[in-house]
């Protein structure tokens, strides 16, 4: 049974810190801002309109959307109105999205402009959705063209299409709800792909999602708050003391990394900082930190420190640096962080922290590794957190330095498990010698001073650019194409995205082209879940019983693609 720490919801916590800090910075986004006041309002204006749709209290709401200002404030006002925002990958395609919003139960979606010829297509198949609300767009009525109205569904008069609101407007019919009474019960989902192929819904209760954040109020030099009122008072010694965060998310505010940071920021009384750009740019994100002074930074390994890096050099080479000064921290979580991208990072800015963290979705705080000095900069290395172990089979403590291969186990404040499904809840969650855990599968070696080394997760889940993908799905998608005969998908090291999905195929016609083949991949997946190289074989080896052998489809790819491994 899943124990929950405190009564704290994260919109009562929000509405008062509003009322103590009113006329503070809460979201920026180019020439955007929304003051702490002008979000709790707006907040308040979405929950009378989810209100005024006669929503069961905790009913599932999708967020389809990029980074921007409206991401947070359709977060606040579900919080406000007691129903769950759950995230929605805004690359899915209409198959998947279909897939992921009828397993969510979704009441209400809210989709960007630029996905509302998806949303068209399958919103005839989704019953039990009763609103859906687009952001962004321009009225075709208007002559006016712009890259998130391009390829949109038919328009009525305003900038939505004549099935859905539009965002704006709704907030205007709307006045500002009154506040409620709510529970710490009251549910956050994260849904992440795993280790399973279909996106899971993971249901944090936010006393318990707030719990995690105990480490954070620590390092702010605080105790963490369980009552509204000691969250305004320890937000006022956070603004004394001069240490409130402006968090740049510069991954999307849909993945954990940002997702979660952004909670944390705003139970400080922080700024959640987003830039306007669809794509990541690291001169738009150093240009983003010098324009709104940014002090802590949100992103996703390589993916995201390499173009930064790029960034950095051109510019000195240049001789027009970019202004650090303001960078207190950079977290990274999700996906490998390379030593020697942190040590020259940290050559840019020696006065900045590199927050490399190992958590998951299913659970906050398995290990983390703080870099401070460029010369000592590790990957892969990790301090354990505070109510992680590692275990093996027999669910014992792997001893430090025997080399022992465990998984990764975290006690604490986790979440109450997977939506709708209770069995794999109760292997990704259970309970040992009467204490419930989350272990979702990492791998890991316990060094003889206590340290970990990171080793992965367990079965063939692909990690891209903090993504995960699962084989099968790819596998699937390329045997459509009348071309394959049989193939395998795995994931091979990549210096940006740390893992490259690679195609190994056996062919019935060698005539087709690689190009051909990732392209058919892409018509019915995701373009992220493509692969980025197609490695071709004679004959495709499966283990005897007929299952894949993805040892021998990764050392295959490996050596055609000439990487080395250890």
């Amino acid at each position: 049974m899943t124990k929950i720490f405190s009564d704290l919801n994260f919109a009562t916590c929000w509405e008062a810190i509003a009322d103590a800090i009113p006329d503070a910075d809460a979201l920026l986004c180019g020439d955007t801002r929304r003051s702490w006041r002008e979000y709790e309002q707006r907040a308040a204006r979405l929950a009378a309109a989810l209100d005024a749709r006669d929503l069961p209290l905790g009913a599932n709401v999708g967020l389809a959307l990029y980074n921007g200002t409206e991401y947070s404030e359709v977060q606040f006002g579900c919080f406000k109105q007691r129903v769950t925002p759950f995230n929605v990958n805004f690359r899915y395609t209409a198959k998947e999205l279909k897939s992921l919003l009828a397993d969510a139960d979704a009441q209400v979606l809210f989709f960007d402009a630029s996905l509302a010829e998806a949303v068209n297509e399958i919103r005839g198949e989704l019953p039990l959705v009763r609103l859906f609300v687009q952001v962004g767009g321009t009225s075709l009525q208007t002559g006016v063209d712009s890259p998130q109205a391009r390829g949109s569904a038919p328009q009525a008069s305003g900038s939505a299409p004549n099935w859905a609101e539009e965002y704006e407007s709704l907030l205007d019919r709307h006045e500002p709800a009154p506040r409620i009474e709510r529970s710490g019960q009251d549910l956050w989902m994260l849904f992440t792909g795993g280790t399973t192929g279909n996106p899971k819904g993971v249901m944090w209760p936010h006393a318990n999602m707030i719990q995690t954040m105990k480490a954070t109020y620590a390092g702010l030099k605080q105790t963490i708050p369980t009552t509204v009122e000691e969250v305004v008072e320890t937000m006022r010694s956070i603004a004394a003391a001069g240490r409130v965060t402006r968090q740049l998310a510069a991954a999307p505010l849909m993945h954990g990394t940002s997702g979660i940071s952004a909670l944390t920021t705003h139970m400080t009384g922080g700024t959640i900082i987003t830039l306007e750009e669809r794509s990541f740019s690291g001169k738009a994100l150093f240009e983003g930190v010098e324009r709104h002074r940014a002090t802590h930074l949100t992103i996703v390994g390589d993916a995201f420190s390499r173009p930064m890096l790029e960034a950095l050099e051109e510019a000195e080479a240049k001789k027009d640096p970019y202004n650090l000064s303001s960078i207190f921290l950079i977290l990274s979580s999700g996906v490998m962080w390379s030593a020697p991208i942190k040590q020259r990072l940290l050559e840019f800015n020696p006065r900045m922290r590199l927050m490399d963290s190992l958590g998951s979705s299913e659970g906050v705080g398995f290990a983390a590794k703080l870099e401070t000095d460029a010369k000592t900069a590790t990957t892969a290395r990790f301090s354990l957190g505070e109510f992680t172990k590692v275990i093996n089979e027999e669910g014992r403590e792997v001893k430090p330095g025997s080399g022992e291969r465990g998984r990764l186990a975290l006690g604490g404040a986790l979440p109450l498990g997977y939506y709708k499904d209770p069995k794999k809840s109760e292997e990704t969650w259970p309970t040992i010698d009467g204490r419930r855990y989350s272990i979702p599968g990492d791998f890991a070696t316990v060094e003889a001073d206590g340290t970990i080394t990171l080793l992965g997760r367990g079965s063939a889940c692909i990690n891209t650019g903090g993504e995960k993908v699962y084989p099968e799905e790819v596998e699937e998608a390329l045997k459509i194409h009348p071309a394959v005969a049989d193939c395998n998908v795995v994931g091979v090291p990549d210096e940006r995205w740390g893992q490259a999905i690679v195609g190994v195929v056996q062919l019935r016609d060698p005539g087709v082209e690689d190009s051909t083949l990732i392209q058919s991949v892409k018509e019915s997946l995701a373009g992220y879940k493509a692969p980025k190289h197609i490695v071709r074989v004679d004959e495709l080896k499966r283990q005897a019983n007929g299952k894949s052998n993805y040892r021998w489809a990764t050392q295959t790819a490996n050596e055609a693609l000439g990487i080395e491994t250890k």
